[in-house]
Order: structure tokens, then sequence, then C-alpha cells
């Protein structure tokens, strides 16, 4: 069964030229965390499903994604607002 989640912020991986994110967290439950890794694996096994809210107040679904190295990673679904929605996100504490 697929669980939803909301993202509400991100962890991003210092100083990586990619703009990688390492981790991502949101409200449900009093608060959740998780790798970015586990996540992409939760994705991919129809296990989560994660949205967010982009800057212009919308919601957007959350996919995996794979560089040109076979590296995967995650993004919003394209909705034309700039700039990345996810790391737009605050922060997570």
């Amino acid at each position: 069964m697929t669980s939803t989640h909301q993202v509400t912020c991100h962890t991003p991986v210092n100083n990586d030229a990619d703009r990688r994110i390492q981790d991502l967290g949101g409200p449900d439950g009093g608060g959740w965390y998780q790798p970015l890794d586990y996540l992409i694996t939760g994705i991919d096994s129809g296990a989560y499903k994660l949205w967010t809210v982009s800057p212009d107040g919308k919601s957007v679904w959350i996919v995996v994604a794979q560089r040109a190295n076979g590296r995967k990673y995650l993004k919003t679904e394209p909705d034309g607002v700039e700039p990345n929605n996810l790391l737009a996100l605050r922060r997570c504490s």
C-alpha cells in the first residue's frame, strides 16, 4: 500500500556543485526526516508518494529522475516555477 507524505524541508549536501539534496523531511505524525536514497527506493518501489507546495502555492508531486551518469535524484514534476521547488524549501533543523 502506498503512503503519501508532504515534504516541507530539505538538507543540502554541503559544497556539492550539483546542489544535491541529502535529506528531506515533513510534518506528518509530528515530523519525519529521511535520507534521499531511502526515499528514492521507497518511491521506486511504490511504497511512498511525496508531494510539496511550490513557491507559487501549488501542490506538485516529487518524482525520481536519473542523471546521465546513472545517479538517481528527486525533483518535482515540471511546473514552470523557478527556483527549484525542493531547494526553495526551508532547511530541515
